[in-house]
C-alpha cells in the first residue's frame, strides 16, 4: 500500500516542475524495485535471489567457465522469469512522460536486465549491468540481440564450439565503459533525477544521485525502504515504483501542462 502523503506527493511534483523547463533534463534511475511489481525478484530484498543463491556459482565468470551448465540453468530461469513479465504502472508513466510534451528531456538510466522499460515504450534506455535476452561468444564476439528463451540447449553453443553468455555484467567484471560514461555525462548535467527501487547498495550506480546532487540537481526518491539516500534526497517518496510513479509524473504533467 502506498505510504506517502498526497502533501509530500505534491510538494515532490512541484519541485520537479519548477526545475522541468523547455529545456530541462531529467534522469530516471531505476533499480531491482522498479520491476518487483512485475514479478521479478529483487536480489538483496527479503526475497531476493542472492539469498537463495550463491552469486558466486551463478553469476561470476569463474562461474560461467567452471560449471556452465549450473550457469545457465540459473540465468535462463532468469531469462525465462524476465520474458514473461509485463511491464508495471511504473515503467508505463516514465513511458507516457517521456512522450508527453512537457518540454522536459528525460532520459533512464538502469540497473536492470530485463527490457521492461523498452517494452513499455522507452526509448534510449542505458542498462548499466546488460541485457539478459541478448547473448554473445565470448571467444569469437557473435551476438545475438534475440536469442530464443528458453535457450535451446543447456549451456548453448556457438557455431566456433564456444559457450554463449547472456551479455550482462557478473560479479567481477566492470560496467560498460560508453554506457556508464554517458550516465555520469547525465547526472552531472540533468536538472533533476528520480531514483527508482534501488538498494543503493550497488556501485557504480549508487553514485550517480550523489554525483546530481553534487551538480545542483534536485534529487527524488521514490522506494518503499529508506536508503542510504533518503537524508540527503530533497524529497524521499515512501512507496513502490507502480504506485508513486504516475501519481507523481501525471501531477508534473499537468503543472507544466504536458498532460496528455
Amino acid at each position: 500500500m502506498i505510504t506517502v502523503t498526497h502533501n509530500d506527493l505534491q510538494a515532490a511534483a512541484e519541485a520537479l516542475a519548477q526545475r522541468l523547463t523547455s529545456d530541462g533534463l531529467i534522469v530516471a534511475s531505476t533499480g531491482a524495485g522498479m520491476s518487483r511489481e512485475s514479478g521479478i525478484p529483487t536480489f538483496r530484498g527479503a526475497e531476493g535471489v542472492w539469498r537463495q543463491y550463491r552469486a558466486e556459482d551463478v553469476a561470476t565468470p569463474e562461474a560461467f567457465r567452471q560449471a556452465p551448465r549450473l550457469f545457465w540453468e540459473f540465468n535462463d530461469h532468469l531469462r525465462q522469469l524476465m520474458v514473461a513479465a509485463a511491464p508495471n504502472d511504473g515503467h508505463l508513466a516514465l513511458a507516457r512522460f517521456q512522450r508527453s510534451p512537457s518540454g522536459a528531456e528525460l532520459h533512464i538510466v538502469t540497473q536492470n536486465i530485463d527490457r521492461l522499460h523498452e517494452i513499455a515504450g522507452s526509448t534510449g534506455v542505458i542498462h548499466l549491468h546488460g541485457d539478459i535476452v541478448r547473448v554473445v561468444c565470448p571467444a569469437c564476439g557473435f551476438a545475438d540481440n534475440d536469442y530464443p528463451v528458453p535457450a535451446p540447449d543447456c549451456p548453448p553453443v556457438c557455431s566456433c564450439g564456444s559457450y554463449l553468455r547472456p551479455d550482462i555484467v557478473l560479479f567481477g567484471e566492470p560496467l560498460p565503459e560508453n554506457d556508464l560514461e554517458r550516465a555520469f555525462a547525465l547526472a552531472e548535467t540533468c536538472d533533476a533525477i528520480l531514483v527508482v527501487g534501488t538498494s543503493m547498495n550497488v556501485q557504480p550506480a549508487a553514485s550517480l544521485p550523489f554525483v546530481a546532487l553534487d551538480h545542483g540537481a534536485l534529487v527524488v526518491e521514490v522506494n518503499p525502504e529508506q536508503t542510504v539516500l533518503t537524508a540527503s534526497a530533497h524529497h524521499s517518496l515512501r512507496g513502490t515504483a507502480a504506485e508513486v510513479l504516475p501519481a507523481l509524473l501525471d501531477t508534473v504533467s499537468k503543472i507544466t501542462g504536458g498532460a496528455q
